[in-house]
């Protein structure tokens, strides 16, 4: 269940990133200029990672207090309503605290889920049971394209039947990943806490240990420097993929709207069959991803977590840069973007399997979570980074193809993030082959 909760939580982040500019031209006033519009589409994504931030470190410590399975529910049924309630915005303001507050629970997920599965597991299946947990959001990613092509098809079959299309066809999306996390919240409510969590509460209230406390995280030199250092870790992914690696939608938006132009496509279609690549690229992005996290696994297993990650990070660098400067074509989209998802989100993998390791059982949660979200409120930032930047150097652009340019170079800056991960490494244990940490 636990993989179940990670898997719709991903759907629920790319349901998000499809629907973001479609919901934001349609809240905003008709005539909103497409600079406007991308920088609200900026403030959406930076409002809804910090709630993803928050979330996680408030969950996480929840977690480790009262059970992982418990608060895994909680965080699960609170991202599910207001997935639904995004629905019901009637303009930007509201539909930003919506979507702070899905974040709220999107952002529990990973740190409890990591805690479950790594707490029920013998030491043998647990590396290959976590990178099977994180390869599974690519699957929630897949639907979430699926899904994105299928109504992008409904929309140009509306338009082609004489029909008009729905300007609000963003709702149906966000509906759409509401439900199947209601149905994992039912079967989660009979999800029992691990073992070995209820053994070591237990004994943790006749000796005093303190379980999800951060004074306790960061009071004790032994668990403050891994939880410094895994945060600087997955500052690196996290930013690189959310402050750069999502925005592949709009960079394929573009292209394809260029190409779709100058194949004289009726303007009403465009943004239908605009929509119908941004389906494509996703699950191309993501096929590519699951590919990328099994492979980590399978030679983290092998080589050790740090040399891995080393590799990971440098290709993720490369590959994004690569994409960014020179996805030109459609074709491009098969080739680039899975190789791009392939080296960005396999790091994610490494995330899963490695941060469970660094802390004892009544600060896994905490630790793992603070470790993931912390890069999430600098990751918030991205998108205003990237603006800021892209309107710098757009600076005295008056050409689409100018604007598309400066996008362009402003994301390749940003994708120097990757490298962060490795001064981090430097200073980080190797796992492998070793026990969880316990007091």
């Amino acid at each position: 269940m636990a993989c179940a909760a990670w898997l719709f939580d991903c759907l629920d982040q790319q349901l998000f990133i499809i629907a973001r500019n479609p919901a934001i031209a349609d809240l905003l006033p008709k005539g909103t200029t497409s600079d406007v519009l991308k920088q609200w589409g900026g403030n959406a994504t930076a409002i809804f990672v910090a709630g993803w931030a928050t979330g996680g470190l408030i969950f996480g410590a929840v977690g480790d207090r009262i059970g992982r399975a418990r608060t895994l529910t909680i965080t699960v049924l609170l991202y599910s309503v207001f997935t639904g309630l995004s629905a019901f915005s009637t303009g930007v303001y509201d539909f930003c605290v919506y979507r702070f507050i899905t974040g709220l629970g999107v952002g529990g997920v990973f740190g409890l889920s990591v805690a479950l599965v790594a707490d029920s597991l013998p030491d043998r299946a647990r590396p290959h049971a976590l990178g099977l947990m994180q390869s599974l959001s690519a699957v929630g990613n897949v639907t979430a394209g699926a899904i994105a092509i299928t109504v992008g098809w409904l929309q140009v079959s509306a338009i082609q039947g004489g029909g008009k299309p729905a300007s609000d066809f963003w709702k149906y999306l966000f509906w759409i990943g509401a439900l199947p996390a209601f149905l994992c919240v039912f079967i989660q409510l009979r999800l029992k806490e691990p073992e070995k969590w209820v053994k070591a509460r237990e004994a943790g209230k006749l000796t005093g240990a303190k379980f999800g406390s951060y004074a306790s995280l960061f009071g004790e030199a032994r668990w403050r420097k891994p939880a410094l250092l895994g945060m600087l870790l997955c500052v690196s992914g996290v930013v690189g993929l959310w402050g750069v690696g999502f925005f592949s939608p709009e960079l394929v938006g573009d292209v394809i709207g260029k190409v779709l132009k100058e194949q004289n496509v009726p303007a009403a279609e465009v943004p239908a069959r605009r929509l119908m690549w941004t389906g494509i690229n996703m699950i191309m992005q993501n096929i590519g991803a699951f590919a990328g996290m099994m492979l980590f696994t399978k030679f983290a297993h092998q080589y050790g977590r740090k040399p891995v990650f080393a590799v990971a990070f440098i290709a993720a660098f490369i590959s994004t840069y690569v994409t960014f400067r020179y996805l030109n074509e459609p074709w491009h989209i098969f080739v680039l973007t899975p190789i791009m998802g392939f080296c960005q989100l396999a790091v994610f993998a490494g995330f899963a399997i490695y941060l469970p390791e660094l802390f004892p059982i009544r600060l896994r949660s905490t630790g793992t979570s603070f470790c993931y979200n912390v890069g999430r409120f600098i990751a918030a930032s991205g998108p205003f980074t990237l603006g800021i930047l892209q309107a710098h150097l757009a600076a005295g652009a008056v050409t689409t193809e100018a604007r598309l340019e400066a996008f362009r170079t402003a994301c390749c800056y940003v994708s120097v993030v990757f490298l962060l991960g490795l001064v981090a490494l430097l200073f980080l244990p190797e796992t492998k082959g070793r026990p969880m940490p316990e007091d």
